[in-house]
């Protein structure tokens, strides 16, 4: 035997062909419901990121006068650009939370796949926050 042979050292160990079904987590609600919720927030995470970097490009190239320069909108923009990125990520609007769920639970994510993102109502200003 060859021990740089990957295949026969994989059969050994129970992990040749059509070991994704022993890796895989069993479909535990709780466990689903926690990766989507984490899944979510981490793209939140990515896109608030983003877009945090996006304003403190157009804050460096505004003028000195600038509504973008300006200290008293900081707040408010940051605090609308995290709103933003909290509502495009239950959105899905980015992929990356459907991407770490496809990881994270491969046996359950062909169904979800096929249902699509469930959409989220937008918050109205009547609306509490």
């Amino acid at each position: 035997m060859n021990p740089l042979d990957l295949t026969t050292t994989l059969n050994r160990a129970g992990m040749g062909p059509g070991h994704e079904a022993a890796v895989a987590p069993a479909a535990d609600p709780v466990f689903v419901a926690k990766a989507t919720k984490a899944a979510i927030e981490f793209e939140s995470f990515f896109i608030g990121n983003m877009l945090q970097q996006m304003r403190n490009g157009t804050r460096a190239m505004a003028e000195d006068d600038s509504v973008f320069k300006d200290p008293v909108n900081r707040d408010m923009q940051d605090m609308a650009d995290n709103l933003m990125a909290g509502q495009m990520a239950h959105q899905r609007a980015f992929g990356v939370a459907d991407a770490i769920l496809r990881q994270l639970l491969p046996a359950a994510a062909a169904p979800a796949a096929a249902a699509g993102p469930l959409p989220m109502p937008l918050q109205t200003s009547r609306q509490k926050i």
